[in-house]
């Protein structure tokens, strides 16, 4: 498995994977070095990484490998159909999934996403449109939810 480390706007970002697929990607709460060579199982990562953060790019298209139960592989593939600049709550996923009463086994689910931002668990709010937990930290779900956003906000001065 090929790790590297490289600079986001939410912070260091880690990435994990090899030629299987792209295993996870997360944001660091503490200071990890910088990669200075990206190994080439996750170059095409790190550059759709650096096209969504600059407004270029809506959609990824990686091969991903992640590590889950068969129901959070589930919850993962419906979270990707959730469009760039919408959200959904976790009682519509649930929904989706044809149990109601999954709310909490779903929400579970998203919270173990290994891959950040590719599959998008930060378009998942709570069903009266509050921001809900979100493990990489409510201040981020808010940038990217801003971020995605198609109403950008001007600035008054």
């Amino acid at each position: 498995m090929e790790t590297c480390y490289i600079y986001s706007p939410l912070g260091i970002t880690k990435i994990k994977g090899d030629i299987n697929g792209i295993a996870s990607v997360s944001v660091l709460n503490s200071e990890e070095k910088i990669s200075d060579v990206i190994p080439e199982v996750l170059e095409d990562c790190v550059l759709q990484l650096n096209e969504y953060f600059q407004g270029d790019r809506k959609q990824f298209s990686l091969k991903l490998n992640p590590q889950g139960t068969p129901f959070q592989k589930r919850v993962w593939e419906m979270l990707k159909t959730i469009p760039h600049g919408k959200t959904t709550s976790y009682l519509a996923l649930s929904k989706q999934l044809g149990d109601v009463k999954a709310i909490r086994a779903v929400a579970n689910a998203n919270g173990k996403n290994p891959l950040w931002i590719i599959v998008p668990c930060h378009r998942v709010i709570g069903s009266d449109g509050s921001l809900t937990g979100y493990a990489g930290g409510l201040h981020r779900k808010q940038w990217l939810l801003e971020h995605e956003s198609p109403y950008k906000q001007q600035s008054l001065f």
